[in-house]
């Protein structure tokens, strides 16, 4: 296999924009979650039906089928050169759950990669963002507001309003990193420990910087 890379970072650090654009330069699947769990209710599989009995009863997944569920969908044949998850591992738990996974395979992560970005900075560009009710179109006021102030740029939507969703709220915002913090934060000790860390500085820069530096990693490792 190629390059196995997860990304981190706490919400709004852009990992689902690097994940994207990694991939389309490397050729590998930007895998989430989120994804992983929708392909499997879709399909029906076992491990599908397992865990649409937690998410209908409003529980967590837990870690261990989460695990499994991504552990299957990375021996897939698009994953023959590599792959980039992003969102996964959540948890310092499931990291260990999944290395233990990746290792009875033989198999180890290569690097992952934290975008690294000041909770002032993401309570900024999260609360800048704005949505259109109608289409579904997200801006930022920030770095990407609309043609005309507060209304959506579709002609389809015939001058929609946008709204602030109730997740893009500071409050809402600071609980999610708080959450961060607590949970998700540990991950980076622990691949820091394996040697197999890279961070790269998101604050005050733009997407197309982040993206050079995670470029000069990858070059490193001979992508």
């Amino acid at each position: 296999m190629g390059l196995k890379i997860v990304m981190l970072g706490g919400p709004g650090a852009g990992k689902g924009t690097q994940a994207k654009r990694m991939a389309g330069k490397y050729g590998l699947p930007h895998i989430s979650t989120g994804d992983i769990f929708r392909a499997n209710l879709k399909e029906g599989t076992s491990l599908g039906l397992k865990a649409k009995g937690y998410m209908e009863s409003g529980q967590l997944v837990p870690d261990e089928l989460t695990c499994e569920l991504v552990a299957n969908r990375i021996v897939q044949d698009d994953c023959g050169a590599g792959f980039i998850l992003d969102g996964f591992p959540r948890s310092l738990p499931q990291a260990e759950e999944f290395t233990r996974l990746m290792e009875a395979r033989g198999e180890s992560l290569d690097v992952a990669i934290d975008i690294d970005v000041t909770d002032e900075e993401i309570v900024e560009r999260l609360s800048s963002r704005r949505s259109c009710p109608k289409c579904g179109a997200i801006y930022n006021l920030k770095f990407g507001p609309p043609k005309q102030e507060g209304v959506c740029d579709n002609p389809e939507c015939e001058g929609e309003a946008l709204i602030q969703r109730k997740d893009d709220c500071e409050a809402t915002i600071r609980e999610r990193l708080r959450v961060y913090h607590e949970t998700t934060e540990p991950i980076i000790a622990y691949y820091g420990d394996q040697g197999i860390l890279k961070s790269v500085m998101g604050t005050g820069v733009t997407p197309e910087v982040v993206f050079g530096k995670i470029e000069e990693i990858l070059s490193a490792m001979g992508a």
